[in-house]
């Protein structure tokens, strides 16, 4: 792409140190949940991101130090010498495609629970370690320091030996000790590593000046910072102590990867943080102090965005994590003029989600991450048909949707009928409550591509029965007829239903987003699913002026967010709406404008006064087509044999992640044999034995 086109100048080639990048898209330290447990996965996943066109292409944090063990996360680990086999694998696959591979090395102090080396945290300071668990970080003394730096210069070494370009220096998300000896609220020592801030910001220093000295001949030297914690006067701010320290610093590093803190801040979900960019406000000032390039994130999507911050001089590199899940080939679309073929992200967190359960990968928009090595899937490419063949895809949602267009991208005449004037089914509904109006684009993207497919046609308010398919004369059929939720009260935490239901008004969460208008107070959001939609219900209807009772057996609301790092945005969001939260309690019974709740430790009854009843509980999948189907097929041995397959949430109602995910599923195996899909099924990456 020549300078002179659109966006030409984020093509352009960038110098850090020592080394160059080819281009200004630049993947920042994600994680990944597969670290040093899943080597050759974690390789294969960033080696899509490199043949999707990023320059650099970063590991995730990478433990220096048995002190610094984040066990049961799987992260990536350089403790010594034995590690460099895993990570070169990970710089062979990115350097392949020409990209610069870059590592963030981390020692994460009272980060660390060390539950696997069960050796002490250490810490600035005496005080407890930041995750739930009975232990405290000892203080380090001045030899502990020393020991910690020798520390960090050998993984430099050995990232090095590994093939890695760049080397980090990490002072973010509060998980990394450098930041931890930065900050004030933690940072109380009296010595020459605390109090004032050039003290405070000592160690830093001390670490940007042993890496280069050790690695800075060939290698860039990296600074990862959060300018700011987000916490106003309780914390660092941009405008104080954020600048000082980039001020202090300005010429040590070869790039500046500026952020904000803690993680959930950096990777606020859509929500509760809608606009593109929404970081640079915090990050801005950083290219006025420095010669040196900086990087800086916020979900960039949008080229016309990353072209205006290049040429305003804001930031000289694109940083991306989510956005280079969504759509590995983001860089290579916007080159090749095909803007409208990028997957965006939609800020759901699914992605943070895996790693806080130590699990590979997953995205919504983008099935195929965290399967590039076991199933050999790939973003932009799959296998072709075997056969010509027609296939029905009953139902438009996610699962359909997405089924519909890997089977048309495979070389299948598809059918795709909906029952609905419009597709996309539930995530059409949950996009337009409160926060959740960029989930759309899970249905954009894809309706877009199938527009444009000639091997797909589309039947919209087409509700099919047995004897419209047996017209049809298809003999494959996937049925993504979606889910019910139940009106009953069965959930979680109760396996009965709820009695004397027939007495009170009860809506599903269907219903109630449907007559939101029209619901009469006081209303009881009873959410015994424990996920993330009934938090976004009392949400939604409390801003719109309803008087909202929120109930829980749960002792917080919408647990399920503490995964996608919202919980306490959710919470906090219903308080200042004036819900009640009731949690720990489950409804027992209902008795025309009472509920009975009855404690879920102590079983005491109390009653709650309601008008409307909406149950956020459990699903039931819709499967009459298909066990109608079914049934004939088994009656009538003269038809002849159809491949029936349920997908999305008429299999097991999940996320919309999952349902993408199964849609995507069924149309890679199709016409696979048995064989080689539980190969698939059964590949894991095994540990050596000696």
């Amino acid at each position: 792409m020549k300078n002179d086109q659109p966006y030409g100048v984020l093509f352009e080639s960038v110098k850090i140190g020592p080394v160059t990048t080819k281009n200004r898209f630049y993947q920042v330290p994600h994680c990944c949940g597969m670290g040093h447990l899943r080597p050759q996965a974690h390789a294969a996943m960033r080696s899509i991101k490199a043949q999707g066109g990023w320059g650099v292409v970063s590991t995730e944090e990478t433990e220096i130090h048995p002190t610094s063990d984040l066990s049961p996360y799987a992260e990536q680990r350089i403790w010594d010498a034995k590690d460099i086999p895993a990570l070169r694998l990970m710089t062979d696959a990115v350097h392949k495609h020409g990209a610069l591979a870059a590592i963030e090395l981390t020692h994460s102090g009272n980060h660390s629970a060390n539950l696997y080396s069960r050796l002490p945290a250490l810490s600035p300071v005496d005080q407890s370690i930041d995750i739930i668990y009975p232990k405290q970080a000892r203080r380090m003394n001045k030899k502990d320091i020393l020991e910690f730096r020798l520390w960090h210069r050998q993984a430099a070494i050995n990232a090095k030996a590994a093939g890695f370009d760049i080397v980090y220096v990490y002072a973010g998300h509060g998980m990394s000790l450098a930041q931890q000896f930065m900050l004030p609220e933690i940072n109380t020592r009296s010595d020459e590593y605390g109090g004032g801030i050039e003290n405070r910001v000592r160690l830093t220093r001390e670490l940007l000046e042993d890496t280069k000295e050790a690695i800075g001949d060939t290698c860039a030297v990296a600074f990862r910072f959060a300018v700011d914690e987000l916490k106003g006067l309780d914390g660092m701010q941009f405008h104080e102590e954020g600048r000082a320290v980039v001020e202090l610093l300005s010429e040590t590093p070869d790039l500046w990867d500026v952020n904000v803190s803690d993680w959930s801040n950096d990777s606020q979900t859509s929500r509760f943080e809608i606009n593109e960019g929404y970081q640079v406000p915090y990050i801005e000032f950083v290219k006025s102090l420095t010669t040196k390039p900086v990087v800086g994130v916020g979900r960039f999507t949008s080229p016309d965005l990353m072209t205006s911050l290049i040429k305003q001089q804001t930031i000289d590199l694109i940083g991306a994590a989510r956005p280079s899940i969504a759509d590995p080939y983001l860089p290579n679309k916007i080159k090749e003029g095909r803007v409208d073929e990028i997957r965006e992200c939609i800020g759901c967190n699914i992605c943070v989600s895996s790693d806080n359960f130590s699990v590979p990968i997953r995205c919504t928009q983008n099935p195929t991450m965290g399967e590039e090595w076991r199933r050999g899937w790939h973003p932009e490419k799959i296998k072709p048909r075997k056969t010509e063949q027609t296939a029905l895809v009953v139902g438009a949602g996610p699962a359909g949707l997405e089924c519909s267009m890997q089977l048309a991208r495979r070389g299948y005449h598809v059918i795709l009928s909906e029952a609905a004037i419009e597709l996309g089914g539930r995530v059409l509904l949950e996009s337009d409550l409160k926060g959740l109006s960029a989930w759309k684009r899970v249905v954009d993207n894809r309706v877009y591509e199938i527009q444009q497919k000639t091997n797909i046609e589309i039947y919209r308010e087409s509700e099919l029965t047995l004897s419209h398919i047996n017209e049809l004369g298809v003999n494959n059929v996937f049925i993504a007829t979606g889910s019910s939720w139940r009106d009953d009260g069965v959930g979680r935490s109760q396996r009965k239903e709820i009695a004397g239901l027939e007495t009170i008004q009860v809506l599903t969460p269907t219903d109630a987003i449907r007559k939101q208008s029209s619901l009469e107070g006081p209303i009881v959001i009873y959410d015994d699913d424990q996920g993330y939609l009934a938090g976004v219900i009392a949400d939604h209807l409390s801003s719109q002026g309803h008087n909202v009772t929120f109930v829980t057996p749960a002792s917080i609301v919408s647990p399920w967010t503490v995964s996608t790092l919202e919980q306490q945005r959710v919470q906090k969001s219903l308080l200042n709406q004036n819900v009640n939260i009731i949690p720990s309690k489950t409804i027992s019974s209902a008795n025309g404008d009472t509920l009975e709740m009855r404690c879920i430790y102590t079983n005491e009854a109390t009653e709650l006064a309601c008008k409307t009843l909406i149950l956020v509980t459990e699903r039931l999948p819709n499967r009459t087509l298909y066990l109608q189907l079914l049934q004939e097929a088994s009656l009538d041995s003269d038809t002849p044999k159809r491949h029936i397959e349920l997908i999305g949430d008429a299999l097991a109602p999940g996320l919309i992640a999952d349902a993408v995910f199964s849609g995507h599923l069924a149309a890679e195996n199709f016409e696979t044999s048995k064989k080689e899909i539980e190969r698939a099924m059964f590949m894991r990456e095994m540990p050596k034995l000696k």
